[in-house]
């Protein structure tokens, strides 16, 4: 069925709808390729973070965590009771 049986057969007001329908898909894909992109580049973005974090926490101190008390203070774990 071509555009001008549609049209002799269902009328003008059918054919506009139809062509409005295309035209608002069209425009609906074309307006979600940026998002799309967007979406890759943060996922991208979002895994490095990850890594770097994940190595950054499991490697070992450097230096000692506790900067407040010197080694080997009591801390009252020790004591027997």
């Amino acid at each position: 069925m071509n555009t001008f049986e549609v049209l002799q057969q269902h009328g003008t007001l059918a054919l506009m709808r139809f062509a409005g329908t295309v035209c608002l898909f069209l425009v609906l894909h074309l307006l979600r390729i940026p998002l799309v992109i967007a979406e890759r580049v943060l996922a991208g973005v979002l895994v490095r973070l990850d890594r770097a974090a994940a190595v950054q926490a499991s490697k070992p101190p450097r230096r000692p965590v506790n900067q407040f008390f010197p080694a080997g203070f009591p801390t009252g774990q020790e004591v027997s009771r």
